[in-house]
């Protein structure tokens, strides 16, 4: 077992501190990969442009993309969003849009509120393997909102290798 100065483990915290034999932080070890959602592909419309934002805005999509199993973060990673909002449904081309990942795997992008659509407020995303040239497996979310009033949604994306 290794003894730490407390100071040491308060600043950096103990996860950080562990690495395997590889040099990977040990807290990253078996990060699981991202199954597709259940009804995350609908309506998606393949090669949305890459803009800075859908529509008027007002509504935040962000997340992260990191690679399974050793969580590292993966730059440059194609997100597409959609969703059914105040100014389109989201069979329409223009509810749809991408982004690219920055260095440290976030994306962010500004779109119009959603609002419900069957019953639950809720967006799209999808990480297209067909569209980005990164190795890795399509994945498409369909994350569900707590309240149809929130004004931002985080995802996750956790990519396997194809």
């Amino acid at each position: 077992m290794i003894t730490l100065p407390r100071r040491t483990v308060l600043a950096t915290g103990s996860a950080a501190l562990l690495t395997t034999a590889l040099g990977i932080p040990a807290r990253a070890q078996g990060v699981a990969p991202t199954p597709t959602m259940r009804g995350g592909a609908n309506n998606y419309l393949p090669g949305a442009p890459i803009v800075e934002r859908i529509g008027g805005g007002g509504f935040l999509m962000t997340g992260t993309v990191r690679r399974a199993g050793d969580g590292t973060p993966i730059a440059n990673a194609r997100i597409q969003m959609w969703a059914h909002t105040t100014e389109g449904h989201e069979r329409d081309q223009r509810s749809h849009g991408a982004t690219l990942t920055d260095a440290n795997g976030r994306f962010q992008m500004d779109m119009p509120q959603i609002v419900p659509a069957f019953g639950q407020a809720h967006g799209h995303l999808a990480y297209d393997a067909d569209l980005d040239g990164n190795g890795f497996q399509t994945v498409f979310l369909r994350p569900v909102m707590r309240s149809a009033s929130d004004t931002t949604l985080d995802v996750a994306f956790v990519l396997q290798p194809a």
